[in-house]
């Protein structure tokens, strides 16, 4: 029986506001999460959204996701990256013009 790899960002590592915006802080968290390198080595990963956070930026979310989404496509990301909000924030909207932004650029 094989063994499925699990792996969790939780963006509370990563919080300074109650807020995530602008492409450089998504670049900061892309690197310091290593979300490429995880997303290369785990079938599954969880993004933990604080409760705290009312608010994420399309533009955080490109920059955080750009290479898996290039990578994975709409689908293939959607069904690998699972979002938990703790908190009132949905993350839904933003990140399907995240996805959509990246694709056009590609």
């Amino acid at each position: 029986m094989e063994t499925i790899v699990e792996s969790t960002i939780n963006l509370a590592d990563y919080q300074t506001k109650n807020v995530f915006t602008g492409r450089l802080k998504g670049e900061d968290v892309r690197v310091r999460s290593k979300v490429d390198e995880l997303e290369a080595n785990s079938q599954l990963i969880t993004v933990i959204i604080p409760e705290t956070i009312f608010s994420i930026n399309p533009s955080f979310l490109e920059e955080l996701f750009k290479n898996v989404v290039k990578k994975l496509g709409r689908d293939k990301f959607l069904h690998k990256f699972n979002f938990i909000s703790n908190g009132r924030y949905k993350i839904k909207m933003d990140i399907n013009e995240a996805i959509e932004r990246i694709l056009e650029d590609n």
